[in-house]
């Protein structure tokens, strides 16, 4: 087994740890080891254990845009179900990933309980992954291998949004979950967090999307 700490910037405290010649057993005497009520998010894929520690900021942002999420499925009247960053395994391909957030709002009926089995469920509908320091590409094969079909990925500052197509995921402007809501829209509305708190921007969320119900092209 070999292990890499890779070490954040001092603005952005984020903390990565890389574990190669991990055994599908390994990872999992690990998730139980850990519990579940930890801040860390775990990656297993072909033998090689990603460790995550988000920071502050990490945290922010992901909070930020599961409110999105959640203000949008209530103005849409869309059922949801939030997950967090529970964990996705699938043993039969020796995979697994715990996503920043999750939701099923698509395939919600599909899924009974709080504990997801991919086993027999249906992968989240949509994930959001914050990549501060630490790219989430890996996490993206992973996701692909699951099907999840939409991606809502931070990074630089901006929100891209990636639907999962003909076996790849391909950057799309719009979202596949709403399709009102285009990358820049969801970009603009996060950036406002830099001068205003949660609230005024969900409030000036909830009136865009009302308007956008209320125009022509809508009715």
């Amino acid at each position: 087994m070999t292990a890499t700490l890779i070490h954040p910037s001092p603005e952005k405290t984020t903390q990565r740890v890389v574990l190669s010649s991990i055994s599908w057993q390994t990872y999992q005497s690990l998730l139980a080891e850990a519990g579940d009520n930890r801040s860390s998010r775990f990656s297993y894929f072909q033998e090689v254990l990603e460790i995550i520690m988000p920071s502050d900021l990490h945290e922010t942002v992901n909070c930020l845009l599961k409110q999105f999420v959640t203000t949008l499925s209530d103005e849409l009247k869309l059922k949801r179900k939030g997950f967090g960053s529970t964990t996705l395994n699938r043993e039969d391909l020796k995979q697994g990933a715990e996503p920043d957030s999750c939701f099923y709002i698509q395939n919600v009926d599909r899924i009974r309980g709080r504990k997801i089995n991919l086993s027999i469920d249906p992968p989240p509908d949509l994930i959001i992954e914050v990549d501060l320091t630490s790219p989430s590409t890996n996490r993206f094969s992973i996701y692909k291998n699951l099907g999840v079909p939409e991606i809502w990925r931070y990074l630089g500052e901006t929100v891209q949004f990636f639907q999962f197509q003909n076996g790849e995921y391909v950057i799309c402007e719009c979202s596949a979950t709403f399709p009102i809501v285009s990358s820049e829209i969801i970009t603009q509305f996060l950036q406002m967090a830099e001068t205003e708190d949660d609230m005024t921007i969900i409030d000036a969320l909830r009136v865009w999307v009302r308007e956008q119900l209320r125009s022509p092209e809508n009715e």
